[in-house]
């Protein structure tokens, strides 16, 4: 496997635990494996874990493996994930009530070990090949990161993890200083350049796979920090901020400095049921326009 393969999820849910060790040690090899119990588990663990794979008993007391991939489709947060039936049965018409309701694929009990990885490997690449297809249409066409569409899915898909982990959640909004000025001076292709130049900037200074840099909307950007508090979001503004004064782009018409220069808001949130993606959004964005309002080119948190 390589590097990216590692990053695999596999989701296996079966009520008896003996299956589900055996399937998870068949699979071990092929990503990270997450294990549920019943159907409730299952569709709560595929929403917060966003797996790449689910590999799912038939025969579960509750909710059966039938009624749950009925739930996982009416999802959208899971209705693309791929769903292979692990079962004993072999009559035709379960198969075909199966595939029907979406699953990609059935196999039989007792498993075949080699069979059954290549099974998976392939339905892996094929969602693979589809999140491809994903990503470009979430992806900015101007700066080449993220757009605000992937940015809106992903916080609410890192709060959900969040809340069901027990993790805080950071959230950074970013603004060019006197941007407006830098258009009117540069032109709208000076402008272009420098969007680009601070999107590579800031997407450079981020350290861990998991964060995410957005273009939020015009000359704004955000950086969602799971698993990070306020403090350590903080620092990564900080970064940031310094990163792009490191660039010493030209800006004559600011009053703020002779170069470009940010303002960043930073807010955090320890998840649970109450709170919201638009409560981290509010928040960071109070912080921002304190930051603005307080002389640019600087970083407050929701705290200050």
């Amino acid at each position: 496997m390589n590097a990216s393969e590692k990053t695999v999820r596999i989701l296996i849910v079966d009520d008896e635990p003996i299956n589900a060790a055996v399937l998870g040690e068949v699979l071990a090899s092929e990503g990270e494996i997450l294990i549920a119990r019943d159907g409730p588990s299952a569709i709560e663990i595929a929403v917060a874990e966003m797996p790449d794979i689910i590999l799912l008993d038939v025969e579960m007391p509750g909710m059966d493996g039938l009624e749950t991939l009925a739930e996982l489709r009416s999802r959208r947060l899971t209705e693309t994930i791929p769903v292979i039936f692990v079962t004993a049965r072999t009559e035709d018409a379960d198969e075909e009530k199966g595939l029907r309701l979406g699953a990609v694929d059935y196999i039989a009990k007792p498993i075949r070990a080699a069979v059954t990885r290549m099974r998976v490997r392939n339905h892996i690449r094929l969602k693979r090949y589809g999140d491809l297809l994903q990503h470009l249409a979430f992806v900015d066409g101007l700066t080449g990161i993220a757009n605000r569409r992937r940015f809106d899915e992903t916080i609410e898909t890192e709060l959900r993890r969040a809340r069901r982990r027990g993790n805080e959640i950071s959230l950074i909004l970013i603004d060019i200083d006197h941007f407006k000025a830098y258009n009117d001076h540069f032109g709208h292709l000076g402008g272009d350049e420098c969007l680009r130049n601070v999107a590579r900037t800031l997407e450079g200074a981020t350290n861990r796979p998991g964060d995410l840099i957005a273009r939020y909307g015009g000359e704004e950007f955000g950086c969602i920090l799971p698993e990070t508090g306020i403090d350590g979001a903080r620092i990564v503004a900080e970064a940031f901020r310094e990163a792009i004064a490191a660039l010493r782009l030209p800006h004559p018409a600011s009053p703020t400095a002779g170069h470009l220069t940010l303002s960043l808001g930073v807010a955090a949130l320890e998840a649970d049921e109450g709170t919201s993606a638009d409560s981290l959004i509010k928040a960071a964005d109070k912080a921002l326009y304190t930051a603005k309002q307080t002389g640019r080119n600087r970083v407050c948190t929701a705290t200050d």
